[in-house]
């Protein structure tokens, strides 16, 4: 079974999100639990709480089927004390709010070395990040997404997933998310047939298919190696439809959220439609 959707918005309360991703046809959704561009966000309420997870209910979306991200602040791998003991609080209320709403994983952007440590430590650091919230936090997953490598972000490489992978105590509660944009920007060619299949025989002897919690589903504006961030509606970026194809034909990721990002929302119901026709 393929849960496929999109990261739908939470305005005006996150039992909004599980209603915006039905309005689309959406078998699966993502969500910010929180203002992801702020440090300090009102904490979830009772009523919150209970209309998320009623409406959730009432739509057919399981734990399983729902992927949340965390505020894009957040560097678990900051160089500087005092700016990763901030990172590392925020990523831990992530964690809470998740286990209020009864999510069972968290998505989120491993970290950046600004320059001021090594790649190394710096994914040391992510790890000792992750191994603290989970010792903080019961029943939720930290899902570690691949990155375009833009700037001094790590996580491009599927070896960055590996060395965190392999730091993080409780192997049981770490996952990845793989973005295709960002798979493809980072110089892995997954544009063709043969490029897509080598991708992900690579992904499965460096990372390994068990570890593979949700993905998400973008074309790039951006050409391959340029290792630049930039989304792009399917069937209208550089990557063509064949990554798309070969995602829905392979049975590696069925029952996990596959995650539209696609810059035009308005585009997404029919974006949900054209991929279950494949």
């Amino acid at each position: 079974m393929k849960y496929i959707g999109a990261h739908v918005s939470s305005s005006g309360g996150v039992q909004n999100a599980p209603f915006n991703a039905h309005a689309i046809g959406a078998k699966a959704f993502a969500l910010f639990t929180r203002n992801q561009r702020q440090w300090n966000s009102a904490p979830l309420t009772d009523e919150n709480v209970t209309l998320f997870k009623n409406t959730c209910i009432e739509y057919g979306y399981s734990p399983k089927q729902i992927l949340p991200h965390d505020s894009y602040l957040i560097n678990l791998g900051h160089p500087e004390k005092e700016e990763l003991e901030k990172s590392r609080e925020a990523f831990y209320d992530e964690f809470h709010r998740c286990e209020q709403l009864g999510l069972c994983q968290l998505n989120f952007h491993p970290g950046s070395h600004l320059n001021l440590i090594s790649a190394d430590d710096c994914l040391d650091r992510i790890a000792e990040s992750i191994n603290l919230a989970l010792e903080k936090s019961s029943g939720v997953t930290a899902v570690i997404e691949n990155t375009a490598g833009q700037g001094t972000n790590l996580g491009s490489k599927f070896e960055d997933l590996a060395h965190i992978i392999d730091k993080v105590e409780d192997k049981s509660r770490v996952g990845v998310c793989i973005d295709t944009a960002h798979a493809l920007s980072s110089g892995y060619d997954i544009s063709t047939e043969d490029g897509f299949d080598l991708t992900f025989t690579k992904f499965d002897e460096i990372v390994g298919f068990q570890y593979l919690r949700g993905m998400h589903i973008n074309d790039s504006k951006k050409a391959l190696g340029t290792h630049v961030d930039r989304h792009e509606s399917i069937g209208f970026g550089v990557m063509g439809f064949i990554p798309f194809r070969m995602i829905m034909a392979d049975p590696h990721f069925d029952e996990i959220p596959l995650i539209l990002e696609t810059p035009d929302d308005t585009r997404w119901a029919e974006e949900i439609k054209y991929l279950y026709s494949l």
